[in-house]
């Protein structure tokens, strides 16, 4: 059996659990959904170890925290958390293959990263990303971690990307401290770079400046995505005093407020 994450949210009946995946049959059926989204939807080019799913090598040293809907028992929405302890086995995180962070991972305390976060384009606009993140946060709590860090990836519009046009929406105070000395390993090359804001703020980078996180440094252009990553750190010190520790109580009014705009 997978191991179930209380949800306090509400009394009302559930139609959604989330589970650290424990069995095989549930890890693949999150790989499955990630093939989907990123690959068949995005058009991403998937390094796969195996084919229609998305496996890479870095899989079997995560937690695979899922979504499932209860009336049809499928997986409709995912995440991988890598916590310090599995990225020493591994050897580094997934972020340290785009960006120096020799600053960050000084930092005193536990790193969790989070990535390939998807959802099932048939529950989108549900309160599947609410239930998600509620079972972060006590995943956080219960392994006592003290930074959260990943990716945003935003994706090009009609003309590039919009790396300038967005960093000058992003308020001064959320841009992480010079001396982290955030670096890409690939920029985003200037070929493909425009001046215009064509499309905003993507909704999952302004639930994570919503949440109070730093942006990190230039973006990465990741060519694999088609899709520029933004490197986020969220010092959970703050995450706390924002929200009078509610984060790490999981109350869906409280996460789903946050989450509600992301995709």
């Amino acid at each position: 059996m997978n191991e179930k994450l209380t949800d306090h949210s509400t009394t009302k009946p559930r139609r959604y659990v989330a589970e650290i995946a424990t069995r095989l049959i549930d890890v693949r059926a999150a790989q499955a959904l990630r093939h989907r989204v990123f690959a068949q939807e995005m058009g991403a080019t998937l390094h796969s170890l195996i084919n229609g799913l998305d496996v890479d090598e870095l899989d079997e040293y995560c937690d695979h925290l899922i979504v499932r809907d209860l009336h049809s028992d499928g997986i409709v929405g995912c995440t991988r958390l890598l916590p310090d302890t599995a990225a020493a086995r591994f050897g580094r995180f997934y972020s340290e293959g785009e960006f120096h962070l020799t600053g960050v991972l000084a930092l005193p305390g536990r790193f969790l990263e989070i990535g390939r976060t998807c959802v099932d384009p048939t529950h989108r606009g549900s309160v599947v990303m609410g239930v998600l993140w509620n079972a972060l946060a006590q995943y956080v709590h219960q392994h006592r971690f003290d930074y959260l860090m990943g990716c945003a990836s935003l994706s090009p519009g009609p003309n590039g990307f919009a790396v300038d046009a967005v960093y000058r929406q992003i308020p001064p105070e959320q841009f992480g401290p010079d001396r982290l000395d955030v670096r890409p390993l690939t920029p985003v090359p200037t070929s493909l770079r425009c001046v215009r804001d064509e499309s905003g703020i993507p909704p999952l980078l302004q639930a994570y400046l919503r949440l109070g996180c730093w942006v990190c440094g230039e973006p990465c252009w990741d060519e694999d995505f088609n899709v520029m990553d933004v490197f986020i750190l969220l010092d959970l010190s703050r995450l706390h005093e924002r929200y009078e520790k509610r984060f790490i109580i999981p109350r869906t009014e409280v996460i789903h407020d946050v989450m509600s705009t992301m995709v």
